[in-house]
């Protein structure tokens, strides 16, 4: 890909590094806007749309870690850049945590801060939202999903059969209606048809067609998928279900081109792209003597892919505000859905076995429990909750100052305010926990010490 320019803002309280790095990134051809604070950040936010933001770590007022995570919940989704002049290794895990894509420790080489620029400016197709988007509704800014972006562009343009792997609910079908988006048959139909959801005969039947009398119940000739997206793109989901019967025909309409509907001995020859998917390893389904090896490979010509959500947690909160925004236009009363810090942070540390399509369950359960207003932590699924409570446990009392309140005030949130339970989360006594929400200035609920540990 060719480098690409883009509309940048600089966020500093430094004007020599404002004004030194705008000018060095104007020259590489950028338009540059510049804040002072993350104040004036968020005004210029609300009148135009920037392609990068280059944000201070720490400044007076609103900091960067504040005005990151304020935006990423407010739905902006352009790739961020941290620049701090306190480069730590918990200053940039504190930083990428909150929504950041990259982090840079002042001073900064120009070849290193113009690479870099470069290189995150290359996120910007997959963050709009546009239907004319080809990778709309796939949601990644990971290099798992970049590197999968990358190949659906090299292969969209193509003939070649398409075989996309891996887990349920990952968006196996999105990423097939993009391949098909992009290639010259875009204008054609895009049909799906999951092999796992019909009986072998009732499969053989939609894939193929039939004629009339062929069985019971077939009172007139009918038109496959096959046929029926002729010139186009059609999608056999679960792939790995069919019978070694079904797929022998399957074999024949991808070397042949032609098909014969069920119970007619006349050859169709068709036009059709194949784009198969599974969730299953196919080359243990072959071992297992369940799937033709020759199918397999007249499939899987082009591989695709798809991460598990687990692998890119990265990409969480690009998710948790797409999903957001579309229950705001979906759901009655929810034009004013957020969602809280913790509860995003609680997000994050899920695994989702169910990926993403279980992710935007969990988020819609959740928006219909906060009533349409900020979704808090008590009203994610109980799962989601119950993963974070080790976490919180590890904090402890030995971290930082700063790290120990953010532990101890997430735990109460949790808790719903209950310091016992906020204290059982923590791992320490609730006169511990009472102690420390003195020290650290918290109001601890109450004006007596309590008398059990």
């Amino acid at each position: 890909m060719t480098a690409r320019v883009g509309q940048l803002l600089i966020v500093d309280d430094d004007p020599t590094f404002r004004l030194s790095t705008a000018a060095l990134l104007e020259a590489d051809g950028h338009r540059v806007d510049t804040a002072a604070n993350g104040t004036e950040a968020s005004e210029r936010l609300k009148g135009r749309t920037y392609d990068l933001l280059l944000v201070d770590f720490r400044m007076p007022g609103i900091d960067g870690i504040a005005l990151v995570e304020a935006l990423r919940l407010w739905g902006h989704s352009s790739p961020i850049l941290m620049i701090s002049g306190f480069g730590t290794v918990e200053s940039a895990v504190r930083a990428l945590h909150v929504g950041a894509d990259d982090f840079l420790t002042k001073p900064v080489e120009p070849d290193v801060l113009s690479a870099r620029v470069a290189d995150l400016l290359e996120l910007r197709p997959q963050s709009g939202k546009s239907d004319s988007n080809p990778f709309a509704g796939i949601i990644g800014r990971s290099k798992a999903m970049q590197s999968l972006f990358e190949r659906i562009e090299r292969v969209a343009p193509t003939e070649s059969t398409v075989l996309i792997t891996g887990e349920t609910g990952v968006g196996k079908e999105l990423v097939a209606k993009a391949v098909h988006s992009m290639s010259s048959r875009r204008t054609k139909p895009f049909l799906a048809v999951n092999c796992a959801a019909l009986a072998e005969g009732v499969l053989e039947s939609e894939l193929f067609g039939h004629v009339r009398g062929a069985f019971t119940g077939a009172l007139r000739d009918r038109a496959g998928v096959f046929e029926a997206a002729s010139g186009g793109t059609l999608f056999l989901d679960e792939i790995g279900a069919t019978t070694p019967t079904l797929q022998s025909r399957l074999l024949r309409a991808l070397q042949e081109k032609e098909i014969t509907r069920v119970g007619s001995t006349s050859v169709v020859k068709t036009d059709v792209r194949v784009i198969a998917a599974t969730n299953r390893p196919l080359e243990t389904l072959v071992a297992e003597g369940k799937m033709r090896e020759d199918l397999l490979y007249r499939l899987s010509v082009f591989p695709l892919l798809v991460p598990p959500l687990r692998d890119r947690p990265s990409d969480i909160p690009l998710l948790v505000d797409f999903g957001i925004g579309r229950l705001r236009e979906t759901l009655p009363n929810a034009r004013r859905l957020s969602c809280s810090s913790f509860a995003l942070r609680l997000l994050r540390k899920y695994d989702w076995p169910g990926n993403v399509r279980q992710l935007f369950a969990a988020l819609e359960s959740a928006a219909i429990s906060a009533g349409g207003e900020r979704i808090e932590a008590q009203h994610l699924p109980e799962s989601v909750r119950a993963a974070e409570q080790g976490t919180i446990g590890r904090y402890r009392a030995n971290g930082p100052a700063e790290d120990e309140r953010q532990a101890i005030e997430h735990a109460l949130e949790q808790a719903n305010g209950s310091l016992t339970r906020a204290a059982e989360l923590l791992g320490m006594g609730r006169t511990t926990l009472w102690r420390k929400l003195r020290a650290h200035g918290m109001s601890p609920g109450g004006d007596e010490e309590p008398t059990t540990a």
